[in-house]
This record gives structure tokens, sequence and C-alpha cells, in this order.
């Protein structure tokens, strides 16, 4: 009795992957912060096909927020997204991080064609109150 209660727990445990449906189409999301950048590819659905990050790609501290760091977690990102047959993306990018520009011009040269440019980051219209003047 306890041995099958045991299988059925390591049946439970090993999940399946779940299966993402791969179109020719999808989106680009770049979020591209002063620590680091953060790339996904995604199916028009939103769903997850393949991601890199700089700190993914091994960079780590200050070398995660350069444009050369951008550039290889972006030529990562789309090798996976290549293999998995994206070939046109809409790309959204957000934030004011250094390697924006750099990520774009990668995932363009690897064969992904880019048929659409927008900046998503959020601009306050006068909400937060600022922090206190520093005195020195």
């Amino acid at each position: 009795m306890a041995k099958q209660q045991q299988q059925s727990a390591i049946a439970k445990a090993k999940a399946r992957k779940r299966v993402v449906k791969v179109d020719a189409d999808g989106k680009v999301y770049i979020n591209a912060t002063f620590n680091n950048i953060i790339i996904t590819f995604t199916n028009m659905a939103g769903q997850t096909v393949c991601w890199s990050s700089a700190g993914k790609a091994g960079f780590r501290g200050s070398k995660k927020n350069t444009p050369y760091a951008a550039q290889v977690a972006a030529a990562e990102a789309a090798k996976a997204a290549y293999d998995a047959g994206i070939r046109k993306v809409e790309v959204f990018v957000k934030g004011p991080g250094s390697g924006r520009e750099a990520a774009i011009r990668t995932i363009y040269s690897t064969g992904i064609e880019v048929t659409m440019i927008t900046d998503t980051t959020p601009i306050p219209h006068n909400g937060c109150r600022p922090p206190k003047a520093r005195r020195v």
C-alpha cells in the first residue's frame, strides 16, 4: 500500500511540460532596466516561447547593463526563437536601459524580421510625490 502511494506521488511530481503553439509571427518584449536586460519571445497569444537576460548570459554586476550584454542576451534568445519557428516579430521596448537599440539590431541580424517597434515605457503624469531634496 505504501509503495503504491509512493509511486503515485512520483507520477504526480513529474509534471508534463507545457507545449506552446509557435507560429511564424510573434512578439518580443525587451525590458531594459538600469541593472539588467530581459528579452522574452512570445507567440501572438502572449505565451512565452523562450527568454534570455544579461544575467543568464553570464554577465555579473555593472556589466549586465551594457549594450554588449544586451546584444549577447538578444542573440541567445533570438537563436532559440528562430529554431522554434518564429520569423516575424513585433518589438515592445520598456525601460530606460542602455541596451535597447543593441538588442533590436541583434534580433534583426539573426534573420528574424522586425515589423514594428513600440516603446511601452511607463511615463508618470505627475502621479507620485518625489522624495524630499537631499541636504548636503
